[in-house]
C-alpha cells in the first residue's frame, strides 16, 4: 500500500514518522520584536500588547496593561499628541491605527466601571517626597506606591494636576475626568498635600525624614520678552490667563486680543478667548510650517475663527493698538525684519513665548547642576545630589504631558532600585518590527475610524469637550486594525502551512512550540507569518 509523501500529507502524525530535522541548516524561532508604536511612546506604553487584549474584547486586560506604565489613560486619550500613530506601520498600508482613540475608550470605560488600581500589600518602609502634583509627580507617586514605598506629594496649588489643570483648557481635558483619575491614585494610598509649597527642599527633606525625593515641578513661570509698551497698554502672560480661566475667572481682555507666539499654549489661549466672545489674532515671527503648535491644533483654531498672522512680530504696544513689523525669510530660512509696519487694533496682548520653572527652592541643596533653567540629570533621572531625582518640565527635553508621565515612571523605577541598593533599571530593547517584515496581504482593508467633533457653534461659544470618544463598536473595530507588528497573535498560519506538522499549539494565549525533531527548516512558516514574528536562524544557534 502506498502512502503520501510526508511533505504534502494532510494526515496528522504521518510525517512524524520521518524525522527530517537532521537535514536542517536553518531553523525557525519565535521572536518578540519592538513595534514602532511602543518604541515611539514617550510614556513607554506597550501599545501593541494592550491593543491585543482590546481587540478580543478584553477591556479589563487592556486597561491593566496600560496602567503598568501610565495611570492616566483617560486623560492621555485626550491630551497626548499620539506620536505612536505617526510611527504606526499600518500608516504605510492605509492609515495608522487610532491608538489614542482606543486608549481614551479604555480609560473612560475603566472610570465608568469603577476599576481601581491595585493596592500594594507589602511595604518597603521607605519614604519618598514628591515635589509637584503634575503629571510627572503623580506618575512617579503612583509607580513608587505600586512598588511598596510610602509617598507624600507636596504642591502649592489649591488642586492637584499641575499643568494638566492649569495649562490645558477644559475643552481639551474636562476637569471631571482629571479629578477622577487623580482620586483613584489617592485611593491607592498616595498622600497629596495641597496649598503646601516647598520653599526650601533641604529643610523639607529633613523635617519629613525622607529617603529619596522626586522633583516634578512644572514650568509655571511665563518667559518674558521686551516689547516697548505705553503705560496704558494691557499686556499679560499666557500662563496667568490660562490659570485664571482654570479657576473659573474670566480675565478682562477686551474684544480684540492679540496672542504673541504660536506654540500649543498660544493656541490654547486663542481658542479659549474665542469661546469668551473675543476676536483673537495669533502673531508669529515664522511661517505656519515652523510653528511649534501641533498642526491639528492650528487647524482647529482656524476652524473656530482664530485669525493668524505669520511672519510678523510685535514692535510696539500701546493703548488700543499694536504695531507689527513684517518679517521675511533669508537664504537660511530664518526670519529677518523688513522695516515694513502696520498697526492693528488690540485691547490686550497675551505673551505666549514659553515657560520656565521656578528653581529657587533648590538653593540650599548641594550637588545640583543647573543649565538654562533646567536641572541636569543622568540616565537614571538622578540629579547631582544622591537620592534626589527629577523629571518633567524641569529637566532638559520636550515638554508635554506624555513625556512627563514617562519621566515619572522611569524615575520611580530607578528610585526603587536605588533605595534597595540595586543596579539602575536598564531594560533591553528588542529588535524593531519593520513594515518590510509584514505580509500585509493577510490584513483586510479597514479604513480608520475618526473621532467625532462637537459642532462648530458650541466649539465657538462653550468650553464643552471638542473631540468626542469612540463607541464600543468602533473602538473594537479600531483595535482590530492593529497588525501586531513583530509579535505573534496566534493566527495559526504557521500551524496551517507547516508541511511537517512540526508546529505544536499550546492553547489559547500560550502560543506555539516548534518540534525540531521533525522541522526540516524549509522556512515556510517564517515566510508566511503575517506579523514577522518568526526568524530563521543558523542551526548552531
Amino acid at each position: 500500500m502506498s502512502t503520501k509523501p510526508f511533505a504534502i500529507t494532510l494526515d496528522v502524525g504521518t510525517s512524524l514518522a520521518n524525522r527530517t530535522g537532521s537535514w536542517r541548516t536553518l531553523k525557525p524561532v519565535y521572536v518578540n520584536r519592538l513595534p514602532p508604536c511602543n518604541a515611539k511612546c514617550p510614556a513607554g506604553e506597550q501599545c501593541q500588547a494592550w491593543l491585543y487584549h482590546a481587540e478580543s474584547g478584553d477591556y479589563r486586560g487592556a486597561w491593566e496593561k496600560i496602567i503598568e506604565d501610565n495611570p492616566f489613560p483617560a486623560c492621555m486619550g485626550r491630551v497626548c499628541y499620539h506620536t505612536c500613530e505617526s510611527a504606526c506601520n499600518r500608516g504605510e498600508l492605509d492609515e495608522s491605527v487610532g491608538i489614542n482613540a482606543v486608549e481614551r475608550f479604555l480609560g473612560d470605560n475603566a472610570l465608568d466601571k469603577g476599576w481601581e488600581f491595585p493596592v500594594p500589600t507589602e511595604k518597603s518602609g521607605k519614604r519618598v517626597l514628591i515635589v509637584g502634583a503634575g503629571p510627572a509627580g503623580l506618575s512617579a507617586a503612583y509607580h513608587l506606591t505600586r512598588l511598596g514605598h510610602t509617598v507624600t506629594v507636596c504642591d502649592g496649588a489649591e488642586q492637584a494636576g499641575g499643568m494638566m489643570r492649569y495649562g490645558i483648557p477644559k475643552y481639551r481635558l474636562p476637569r471631571e475626568i482629571l479629578d477622577r483619575e487623580i482620586a483613584r491614585i489617592e485611593r491607592m494610598g498616595v498622600d497629596i498635600l495641597l496649598n503646601h509649597p516647598v520653599e526650601d527642599l533641604a529643610e523639607e527633606m529633613e523635617k519629613g525624614s525622607y529617603d529619596a525625593v522626586f522633583l516634578g515641578v512644572g514650568a509655571s513661570l511665563a518667559r518674558r520678552a521686551y516689547i516697548p509698551a505705553g503705560d496704558a497698554a494691557h499686556v499679560l502672560d499666557a500662563v496667568s490667563v490660562l490659570r485664571s480661566m482654570a479657576n473659573g475667572d474670566k480675565p478682562m481682555l477686551g474684544r480684540r486680543v492679540v496672542v504673541y507666539g504660536a506654540g500649543n499654549t498660544a493656541i490654547d489661549v486663542a481658542r479659549s478667548v474665542r469661546r469668551m466672545g473675543a476676536e483673537p489674532l495669533v502673531v508669529y515671527r515664522r511661517t505656519r510650517e515652523r510653528a511649534p503648535a501641533h498642526p491639528f491644533e492650528i487647524e482647529e483654531a482656524i476652524e473656530e475663527g482664530v485669525s493668524m498672522k505669520w511672519l510678523s512680530t510685535i514692535a510696539e504696544a500701546d493703548e488700543g493698538e499694536i504695531r507689527i513689523e513684517k518679517m521675511e525669510l533669508d537664504e537660511n530660512g530664518q526670519p529677518q525684519p523688513t522695516g515694513e509696519f502696520e498697526t492693528v487694533d488690540a485691547d490686550s496682548v497675551v505673551l505666549a513665548l514659553g515657560q520656565e520653572t521656578n528653581l529657587g527652592f533648590l538653593d540650599n541643596v548641594d550637588g545640583l547642576v543647573m543649565n538654562r533653567g533646567n536641572v541636569e540629570v543622568d540616565e537614571t533621572m538622578m540629579t547631582g545630589h544622591a537620592g534626589i531625582f527629577a523629571g518633567g518640565d524641569m529637566v532638559p527635553g520636550e515638554r508635554n504631558v506624555t513625556v512627563a508621565i514617562g519621566h515619572g515612571k522611569r524615575a520611580a523605577r530607578n528610585i526603587d532600585a536605588w533605595l534597595r541598593g540595586e543596579a539602575p533599571v536598564d531594560l533591553p530593547r528588542a529588535e524593531p518590527a519593520t513594515f518590510a517584515r509584514l505580509n500585509t496581504w493577510y490584513y483586510a482593508d479597514a479604513p480608520k475610524t475618526l473621532r467625532p467633533h462637537l459642532d462648530l457653534v458650541r466649539r465657538q461659544t462653550t468650553f464643552d469637550e471638542v473631540q468626542l470618544g469612540l463607541t464600543e463598536d468602533n473602538a473594537l473595530f479600531e483595535a482590530r486594525r492593529c497588525m501586531s507588528c513583530g509579535n505573534c497573535f496566534e493566527c495559526d498560519n504557521c500551524y496551517g502551512v507547516c508541511p511537517d506538522n512540526a508546529i505544536i499549539k499550546l492553547g489559547p494565549g500560550k502560543k506555539f512550540r516548534i518540534n525540531y525533531e521533525y522541522c526540516k527548516g524549509c522556512g515556510i512558516c517564517a515566510n508566511e507569518c503575517p506579523c514577522g514574528a518568526i526568524d530563521m536562524v543558523a542551526e548552531s544557534i
